[in-house]
């Protein structure tokens, strides 16, 4: 049995993401109360077919504040009846729901008519933190479509439950760097393809700047230690079952360095690794 405990942030794409794994079959429960979670656990874990079942249940902060305080003991809890849950918290800038609640002219559930929209969206962070402190993975979906982020959830929900699933991530520090990877790395002291006006219109996907990157000894140099040491550790993640490890690699832009070594890197692991993917945040813009 398998099951997924969806939380975050109003706005940030919660609907999107259990109507994603709906249409791939799970059974979805949006806005469970949280007094009926563990009892939910305990029926699907005794009912679920022999081959196992997929639940998705929506927790937001609809429920009562005291009920989200009770989040991390009901957690526990389930962990200790050896049922198989995971927590996937969606969350965007405060600057980005506030544009998305205007553009849909919807009413934030937290909002009570007199309090502005920014005070609603940090009183839902403060009322949701205990459930993304016990996040297994955690989505920014900032600079992220509807499209771009059923791809992401499908990628990193699909795969089967005690598998690792791992994403490399580049990123344009210039645009901030992710709040959901595990490891940062910076390849900003590389040789800059940008400089170089032939490449500068181009990106890391494309084979003339992957030849001039090819050819910088510093650049070969940096990626096999970014692989050493995600080689190194990858085992005490899956020894503390851990079902997601976010590597993001920046550069100034996200454009050249940071998306060649995404890839590169992608490709070494692909062949001893459960599930794998990248994805190019600025590319996405």
């Amino acid at each position: 049995m398998r099951l997924i405990i969806i939380s975050g942030l109003s706005g940030s794409g919660k609907s999107v993401a259990l109507h994603t794994l709906e249409d791939q079959g799970w059974y979805c429960i949006d806005n469970l109360p949280i007094g009926l979670l563990s009892a939910f656990a305990r029926h699907v874990n005794d009912t679920c077919p022999a081959g196992g079942g997929r639940y998705a249940v929506g927790i937001d902060a609809r429920n009562r504040p005291e009920d989200l305080d009770r989040i991390p003991a009901i957690l526990d809890e389930l962990l200790a009846l050896g049922l198989n849950s995971e927590v996937l918290f969606l969350f965007a800038s405060r600057e980005t729901l506030i544009t998305r609640f205007s553009e849909t002219r919807r009413r934030h559930p937290l909002s009570d008519g007199d309090a502005a929209l920014a005070d609603a969206i940090a009183r839902e962070e403060a009322l949701l933190a205990p459930l993304r402190a016990r996040a297994d993975l955690t989505l920014d979906t900032s600079n992220t479509n509807v499209h771009q982020l059923r791809d992401l959830v499908r990628e990193r929900i699909e795969h089967d439950p005690g598998r690792l699933s791992l994403l490399f991530q580049s990123f344009g520090y210039k645009h901030g760097i992710p709040p959901d990877a595990d490891y940062v790395f910076d390849a900003r002291c590389l040789p800059n393809p940008h400089w170089e006006p032939r490449l500068r219109p181009l990106t890391g996907l494309d084979a003339p700047v992957q030849h001039y990157l090819e050819a910088q000894p510093e650049v070969a140099e940096l990626s096999g230690q970014i692989e050493a040491l995600i080689a190194t550790w990858l085992p005490a993640f899956r020894k503390a079952a851990r079902s997601y490890v976010t590597v993001a690699i920046g550069c100034t832009g996200g454009q050249h360095r940071s998306v060649y070594l995404a890839e590169q890197l992608a490709g070494r692991f692909a062949t001893g690794m459960d599930a794998i993917s990248v994805r190019h945040r600025e590319l996405n813009r």
